[in-house]
C-alpha cells in the first residue's frame, strides 16, 4: 500500500513515525524544535473538544499541533 499519511490520518491512541516535514520556513523550525525529525515517534494521545489542535507525544512531551500545520507532516504507521 502506497497512501501518503499525513499526522492528520493519525487517530487517538495510534502512533506513527516521521517520514518527512513539507512546511518550510519558521514552521520548519519550530517543528524541528520540538523533536519532529525524520525518524521520531509520535502519539496521537487526544483532540480538544472541537477536533483541532490535536495533542501529540512527541520526545516526551505533549504537544497541540492545529491540523493546518499537521497535513504537513508526512508519517508511516508505526509497526506494532
Amino acid at each position: 500500500m502506497n497512501t501518503k499519511l499525513t499526522l492528520n490520518d493519525i487517530k487517538v491512541g495510534e502512533s506513527a513515525v516521521v517520514d518527512r516535514l513539507l512546511t518550510h520556513g519558521d514552521m520548519r523550525r519550530r517543528l524541528l524544535d520540538i523533536g519532529l525529525t525524520e525518524g521520531a515517534e509520535v502519539e496521537c494521545i487526544g483532540t480538544s473538544p472541537a477536533g483541532d489542535p490535536a495533542a501529540y507525544l512527541i520526545c516526551g512531551a505533549v504537544i497541540a499541533i492545529r491540523s493546518e500545520d499537521s497535513r504537513d507532516i508526512i508519517v508511516r504507521r508505526k509497526n506494532t
